[in-house]
């Protein structure tokens, strides 16, 4: 059972490190809390238009663009750069962004998700360089 859990730690810490997986959360975070300051009954939602709809497309956005990194690392400019903007965008639709808060790990997480770049292994000098260093 240990060595299960052992493995099971191993392939998470590998999965996690090769992929923008802080920011993806952080984004992911800040989608929720804009969606849960949101939420209101289905008929005022309605009767409001679009919007009552919007802090619903804008915190599904920012879920969505945090997720999205995550499963295909290589779209990380992309939907990091559009959570962004979305978290940005929530500060004037939808409560002041989840009070701030929202837009605040939406744009920590979009811009995390940006910057993250896939680790190198550390070069070791060759030996003509070793020798003048």
């Amino acid at each position: 059972m240990l060595s299960r859990a052992r493995a099971a730690h191993l392939w998470f810490r590998a999965f996690r490190r090769t992929r923008p997986f802080w920011g993806g959360v952080w984004l992911v975070a800040g989608g929720w809390t804009v969606l849960k300051f949101s939420l209101s009954s289905v008929q005022l939602i309605v009767s409001t238009g679009f919007g009552g709809v919007a802090g619903y497309l804008v915190g599904g956005g920012m879920i969505l663009c945090g997720l999205i990194p995550i499963a295909a690392p290589r779209q990380r400019y992309t939907f990091g750069l559009i959570g962004c903007v979305l978290a940005v965008v929530s500060l004037v639709v939808s409560n002041l962004g989840g009070f701030l808060l929202g837009m605040a790990l939406g744009v920590l997480g979009g811009s995390m998700t940006v910057g993250w770049g896939v680790r190198r292994p550390a070069r070791r000098p060759s030996a003509p360089e070793a020798v003048r260093g």
